[in-house]
């Protein structure tokens, strides 16, 4: 049991260099917001990280709080979100 856990911490810690390493800048890790992270996870699943970038950028421009998502026309959204 030893062993694994040993293997695991080791990997872990591999993981965490090359994630120091090469980490991209990225509007989604400058928050604690969940609904900006939650916008982005939706948004990634969908397309490659570097069109979200600006489709991110672009939504937090216009609904930056779930409330004004909840407020904004469903045309409005649809065609924001169209092209992920």
């Amino acid at each position: 049991m030893d062993i694994l856990l040993s293997e695991k911490n080791h990997f872990q810690q591999l993981v965490l260099e090359r994630y120091s390493a090469n980490k991209r800048d990225l509007p989604w890790r400058e928050t604690t917001d969940p609904y900006k992270i939650l916008v982005s996870e939706v948004m990634l699943q969908q397309t490659q990280v570097p069109r979200v970038i600006q489709k991110f950028v672009r939504w937090m421009e216009l609904w930056p709080t779930v409330y004004d998502l909840a407020n904004a026309h469903r045309a409005d959204v649809l065609r924001e979100w169209s092209g992920l």
